[in-house]
């Protein structure tokens, strides 16, 4: 059986993981999907900041302060993902060589971790400035997606985090000794598409056309409860983490991971249609 799937399988394209060399210095597309996303991303934002429209007599942030919070999302991306990854996935690898810590460019990043670091980074960020923590958050969130979606178009070039064994015509047999020769899920588009593609959707249509920035939290809560949903139906397909804490069944860490993501994504939608959205500017 296992042959006759190989047989019918899609071999993986052989992708080269560096963009660029300029002599010593090697740039990578998974680096790449990083800075793309964050300046996606940045721009996204100042787009929204600068359409009073979308926010009616709700006080957003100045540009001057978007320009400033892209080096507070920056450190919380980098240090929570990476941190958060060694934590609660696969320690091991890093306590037996710790300089891999800094190796960030051969992946393993925790878009758990991220939210964590990126959500300290936002009321630290709010508390230095003096504003609100949700203003700056929902734009943030409604902009995420984008990170996202390149984030994991490179966990695809970089062949890492394939799905499960499968029988579908598009599954991949991945160059990486861990997957074995078997058929799987690109597991890595389907979260591409849904993580990324489909939730940047529904957040750019509330933004614009339902004016949910007009309501506090509400991108927030939309973008969190989202994401658990779309991850969950993801880790369906995933082949599941090597975790020392949970693992059981189609039940994975990354969805029980998700479950704070959702509990307060339902908490801030709630709290944001339970009052009236702020009046339109004059």
């Amino acid at each position: 059986m296992f042959t006759a799937l190989r047989f019918l399988a899609i071999d993986f394209p052989r992708f080269d993981p560096v963009a660029l060399k300029l002599g010593p210095i090697w740039v990578r597309w998974y680096g790449l999907s990083y800075v793309a996303g964050l300046l996606l991303g940045w721009l996204y934002i100042r787009r929204m900041v600068a359409n009073a429209a979308l926010w009616g007599n709700r006080k957003p942030l100045t540009l001057d302060e978007v320009d400033t919070l892209l080096l507070w999302v920056m450190a919380g991306v980098v240090l929570g993902g990476r941190l958060l990854n060694i934590i609660l996935y696969d320690p091991m690898p890093y306590l037996r060589d710790p300089v891999e810590i800094l190796r960030t460019w051969n992946g393993g990043m925790s878009f758990h971790g991220g939210v964590i670091g990126v959500t300290i980074a936002l009321f630290a960020f709010a508390w230095r400035y003096g504003i609100s923590a949700l203003a700056a958050g929902d734009v943030v969130a409604t902009a995420v997606p984008v990170g996202l979606f390149f984030g994991r178009i490179a966990n695809f070039v970089n062949g890492e985090l394939w799905g499960r064994v499968s029988d579908v015509p598009w599954a991949m047999v991945f160059p990486n000794t861990d997957a074995g020769p078997l058929p799987r899920h690109p597991s890595q588009l389907y979260e591409a598409g849904l993580e990324g593609l489909a939730l940047g959707l529904l957040l750019w249509w509330l933004a614009t056309r339902r004016g949910g920035l007009k309501r506090e939290g509400l991108q927030s809560g939309v973008f969190l409860f989202g994401y658990g949903i779309a991850r969950s139906l993801c880790e369906l397909f995933r082949e599941g983490d090597s975790t020392w804490f949970f693992q059981s069944g189609f039940v994975t860490s990354g969805m029980l991971y998700c479950v704070p993501m959702l509990l307060v994504g339902a908490w801030l939608i709630r709290r944001a249609m339970a009052r009236p959205p702020v009046a339109s500017a004059v």
